[in-house]
């Protein structure tokens, strides 16, 4: 992956956000959170405590009833606005059955650089530096739905590795999977210091292994550990 900018620079800042689902007590009240490229942060707490929304809110997902989201230098309101964000922040959803759509392997992970103006040439050529890279050779052809849930889970990263993405942000990446699977991705991190990356876990472990800090969110704060 090629990252341009400088390290230190920021990248995602949250202000004053408030978010509330609606017939439920606010997730986030007045909730404030920065990003910086080439940090590699690990994010825990309770069921509920708001984290996955966050990355929601971060994609456009959902959007807050107050505050300010400044993603890239500029603030983020509107669909439009996201369109940019999507292309440069790849998301890895807890469920790879959430992202995965396609009949085949190839075809799933194509999809994004297709999407990014990329032509059958350039397309098949990441296919094939994606596949390498993340240890998938030769799963071009295999069906995606009968495939094991690692392998499901490692496809899922793979089709947001094509889009080379600036910034990662990985929900619950080893849930459910064997040792083997587990250190497989954390070799594949480790492979690639420059990468800037957010990643929820309950597994401390593997946040230890993989991220530089720890925050803990609870009640709609946010706090270092």
């Amino acid at each position: 992956m090629v990252i341009k900018g400088k390290k230190d620079e920021v990248l995602i800042k949250i202000s004053n956000l408030s978010f509330a689902y609606s017939l439920r007590d606010y997730v986030f009240k007045e909730f404030n959170f920065y990003f910086c490229r080439g940090e590699k942060v690990g994010l825990v707490g309770p069921n509920g405590s708001g984290k996955t929304t966050l990355f929601h809110l971060i994609m456009g997902l959902l959007h807050p009833s107050e505050g300010r989201i400044e993603i890239f230098g500029k603030e983020r309101k509107v669909e439009d606005d996201f369109i940019e964000v999507r292309e440069r922040i790849g998301l890895v959803f807890q469920d790879p059955d959430d992202q995965l759509f396609s009949p085949t392997v190839a075809e799933d992970i194509v999809f994004g650089p297709l999407n990014l103006r990329k032509n059958q040439q350039e397309a098949r050529i990441i296919l094939k530096e994606t596949l390498e890279s993340l240890g998938l050779s030769g799963f071009e052809d295999r069906i995606t739905y009968k495939l094991s849930f690692g392998e499901k889970r490692l496809v899922s990263l793979a089709t947001v590795w094509a889009m080379q993405p600036e910034v990662l942000l990985l929900d619950e990446p080893t849930t459910w999977l064997d040792d083997e699977t587990i250190i497989k991705i954390i070799q594949i991190l480790k492979q690639h210091p420059q990468l800037s990356y957010i990643i929820i876990s309950h597994d401390k472990n593997f946040l230890k292994e993989t991220t530089n800090s720890i925050y803990l969110m609870d009640n709609g704060k946010i706090k270092k550990l």
